[in-house]
């Protein structure tokens, strides 16, 4: 079994994803095709500032939100 083949377990705004093992916050947005620009993220209820996405590193069973901003108006 090679590296790309390890999975874990997540929840996700809710739902349970399965994602490969050793994924971070950045890889993760990618992986599941979410736009990072105007994201905030809370993994196990803690921020994740934007800085951080790409050395913060999620592990099996944890638990992400992550609330897209939408611009608009009157």
């Amino acid at each position: 079994m090679t590296r790309g083949d390890w999975r874990m377990m997540i929840t996700f705004n809710g739902d349970t994803k399965t994602v490969p093992d050793g994924i971070t916050v950045l890889g993760l947005l990618e992986f599941l095709q979410v736009q990072q620009a105007r994201v905030a993220v809370e993994l196990n209820l803690e921020i994740v500032k934007k800085d951080k996405f790409g050395t913060t590193a999620i592990k099996d069973g944890d638990s992400l939100e992550v609330v897209s901003f939408m611009q608009g108006g009157f």
